[in-house]
């Protein structure tokens, strides 16, 4: 049509002029709509302060069995697209960064385009990126690299990451959680992608997923905790070096500043869990330490450490207690708005770090334009990475030049997400809810046959549900309407009563993002999705 040839033209003019400040230009994100509160796990398990103060969590978020990966990254997927008023030709890459599998060959990315594209829209490069809670920064890295590159063909890149995080019962359980991020990538980005980046990989079995039974995975605590710590030591460090470049440190601006921790505005860092966020970020401030014990800011107790490698106090609880002490005033100034969703949902894997970018954004919005963010992305087994994005003004301009409704913009993020609004009308649930919704997934892992058992109320307006198969191992879903009429009968079913429509409808009044979800599971494992209006 009239529309596509004009992209098609612009498309043209963008690949001659080559992208630049290419980075995030929108974000969206989906976590599930009930909690329970980390206190009430506490009081089941007779540790109180473990998990609020040890942690530093205030509640477990949960998917129950209605909800796959697929259907939650649909849902982020779809409310970008559609909040942005982005179309299906609009988008040249989508690469998915999961590390929950529905198919151990199927890429989750073409269940996406099946329902968020179509047949007449399949020239979309990308698929899916799995190195545990890594995938989504690669999946970011690659599509930043894409529209970059001589290969760019001028329109968007779509990057979602996400996953559902589980846990058996015992003490990981309370560092569980889910949810997904989307991001729109392109030129003229209000979060640029600049500088040099810093990645350390390495051979360990901190946290992997063996067998093929099961959700769970099988986990070394503490050694997965000193891996991530030594992760950060060396990428910190190798970051400062590059970033010593004279060519570097005018990327970032740093104009002669000392490219330490002070040069950085903000900070996002993976995060399993706060507490060790917070022990992340004290280890950002003991690599420095580690450059330049003599400076005034390390005098007193930290003396005791003058001389010693980062390596040498990993696991050391003294050092660790001394510098965590020495980093909280710059934690909290620099790190500690980005946690305000992780806090709430739980670890998101993939998406824990974007979760995070998305919290600061929403909490700081266009004060944020100048600012220099510092990110820091840790996968078990392991690849972690550290990099820089700049937050700035756009000029207005985009990939294809559409007509947004405004312009992509820090402000605009922030105010589209409503990420405040939607983490308080969340429900409360209790802690037999959870047990249930989790003893559910667990006893219907990788089978088939089976009813969904969920109540389709505890889902908000909008989502697809796993209601049929095709050929025996496909699931499909299907999107609800918006609003309570979608409860109303299907295929000679009974019309619930009024008071469940009017209970429906005050809880659906609420501001939340439009969600898929799992319906009737009749074969298999992977999915097949389907467009449908129906409920």
């Amino acid at each position: 049509d009239g529309c596509a040839t004009r992209r098609l033209i612009r498309c043209k003019d963008y690949m001659a002029r080559r992208a630049a400040d290419a980075g995030i230009l929108a974000m969206e994100c989906y976590f599930p709509q009930r909690y329970v509160p980390q206190t009430a796990l506490e009081e089941a398990d007779g540790c109180a302060g473990k998990y609020t103060v040890g942690l530093g969590q205030t509640a477990l978020a949960f998917f129950d069995d209605r909800e796959d990966i697929a259907s939650v990254l649909l849902t982020a997927c779809a409310r970008l697209l559609e909040r942005y008023g982005v179309p299906a030709s609009a988008i040249g890459r989508l690469e998915v960064g999961t590390e929950t599998l529905l198919d151990k060959s199927k890429s989750v990315k073409t269940t996406l385009m099946a329902q968020l594209f179509g047949a007449e829209h399949s020239d979309v490069e990308g698929v899916s990126s799995t190195n545990a809670c890594y995938g989504g920064t690669a999946a970011l890295l690659n599509s930043v690299a894409w529209v970059e590159s001589s290969a760019w063909d001028g329109r968007y890149a779509l990057v979602v990451c996400g996953d559902i995080a589980v846990y058996a019962p015992g003490p990981a359980r309370p560092t569980g959680g889910g949810g997904a991020v989307a991001m729109l990538v392109g030129p003229d980005a209000p979060l640029v992608m600049a500088g040099p980046r810093a990645t350390h990989a390495f051979e360990v079995y901190d946290f992997y997923k063996p067998r093929g039974d099961t959700e769970y995975a099988t986990v070394d605590g503490k050694l997965s905790q000193d891996a991530y710590l030594a992760s950060v030591d060396t990428c910190w460090s190798r970051l400062k070096a590059k970033l010593g470049a004279p060519a570097a440190a005018e990327q970032l601006g740093l104009n002669g500043s000392p490219a330490d921790l002070r040069a950085f505005d903000y900070v996002c860092m993976h995060s399993p869990y706060n507490k060790l966020v917070q022990k992340g970020f004290a280890r950002l401030l003991y690599g420095d330490f580690a450059d330049d014990a003599t400076a005034p800011r390390f005098a007193g107790d930290a003396q005791r450490w003058a001389g010693v490698p980062p390596a040498k106090t990993v696991g050391d609880r003294e050092a660790e207690k001394c510098f965590v002490g020495l980093a909280k005033p710059d934690f909290e100034a620099k790190c500690a708005p980005s946690d305000t969703a992780s806090r709430q949902v739980g670890n998101c894997y993939t998406a824990a770090l974007y979760m995070n970018l998305l919290s600061l954004v929403s909490a700081k919005a266009s004060s944020l334009i100048g600012a220099r963010l510092l990110l820091f992305s840790y996968g078990s087994g392991a690849v972690a990475t550290a990099f820089t994005l700049i937050g700035r003004e756009p000029s207005g301009g985009s990939a294809l030049a559409l007509p947004p409704a405004s312009p992509f913009t820090l402000e605009r993020i922030a105010t589209t997400a409503q990420l405040a609004e939607r983490l308080t009308a969340r429900t409360c649930s209790d802690l037999p809810t959870l047990t249930r919704a989790l003893e559910l997934r667990e006893e219907r892992y990788g089978q088939a046959g089976y009813e969904i058992a969920a109540n389709r109320i505890t889902h908000i307006p909008s989502t697809h549900s796993l209601c049929t198969t095709a050929g025996g191992v496909r699931a499909v879903r299907r999107r609800r309407r918006s609003g309570a009429g979608d409860l109303l009968p299907r295929c000679g079913r009974r019309a619930p009563p009024p008071h469940l429509l009017e209970e429906v409808s005050r809880r659906f009044a609420t501001p939340g993002a439009p969600s898929h979800s799992l319906g009737l599971l009749l074969g298999g494992g992977s999915a097949q999705t389907m467009l449908s209006g129906d409920g």
